[in-house]
């Protein structure tokens, strides 16, 4: 049964992610699902393709590549209920009082970024620019942003100028989205120079909170940004694998279930 028309932000990033996991899609079996017409999807698929995402074929897509990172922009509406609840208890997490924080890239540290918005007493220092751009017109909360190279997946400065910038502060508290999180493996994104630029935020941070939603909990991509031991808390939600929470727990984090 089609279910009710979905948002075009929401149908594109149901489609990158069925496109991760299966590699091909059926165009109109996408329409009849998402409550739209034939031609809407492939408006759809069309956009994609031009942002090289994905390519065309008669009556659906395929991937680009075996694995792919959803670029932030498509990430909004993945459990996104259960990221306001994580950012909340981060939020809630944070000291009262003039606080040094910083921020790296992803949609539950927007999401942390956009409750702490009002409060007066707080500098936050990010490498994000999507963070950045909805920080700067507070005009009681001071906020530093980093130099540079532009990664258009997740809407981070990285590399050694962004490095240089945090290795001359000192954070109080950093709030890190990761893609994955292991008792193993520690903490792992796709891309290597972003995991060496979150390592430099982390390091200059007397207390690290990760936050992150119950998909990542468990899985391990191709950089580790820091050791599970460089990390006090983990926020994450109740679909995160069991075994793999208490793993976590066995290593001495804190883990805060939402």
């Amino acid at each position: 049964m089609p279910r009710v028309s979905l948002r075009r932000a929401d149908r594109v990033s149901a489609i990158l992610e069925r496109l991760a996991a299966q590699q091909s899609l059926n165009a109109a079996e996408l329409a009849e699902e998402f409550g739209v017409s034939a031609a809407t999807l492939r408006r759809d698929l069309q956009m994609l393709e031009d942002q090289k995402l994905l390519s065309r074929t008669h009556g659906g897509a395929l991937a680009h590549d075996v694995a792919y990172e959803l670029p932030v922009r498509y990430r909004g509406g993945r459990q996104r209920e259960e990221k306001r609840a994580i950012a909340a208890t981060a939020a809630g997490l944070l000291p009262k009082g003039p606080l040094v924080m910083g921020l790296t890239g992803g949609t539950t540290t927007s999401e942390v970024a956009r409750i702490i918005a009002d409060r007066v007493d707080v500098t936050v220092v990010t490498n994000a620019l999507n963070i950045a751009t909805e920080l700067a017109l507070r005009p009681r909360l001071k906020l530093i942003l980093t130099g540079g190279v532009t990664r258009s997946q997740s809407y981070e400065l990285v590399g050694p100028f962004a490095e240089q910038t945090l290795a001359a502060l000192h954070l109080e508290v950093a709030v890190i989205g990761v893609d994955g999180i292991s008792a193993e493996a520690g903490l792992t994104t796709h891309d290597e120079v972003e995991a060496h630029t979150n390592a430099m935020m982390i390091s200059r941070a007397a207390r690290v909170i990760v936050v992150a939603d119950g998909s990542k909990v468990g899985r391990v991509l191709l950089a580790r940004i820091a050791p599970i031991d460089a990390v006090t808390d983990l926020i994450t939600d109740a679909t995160a694998d069991a075994d793999a929470l208490e793993a976590l727990r066995r290593t001495g984090l804190v883990v805060h279930v939402v």
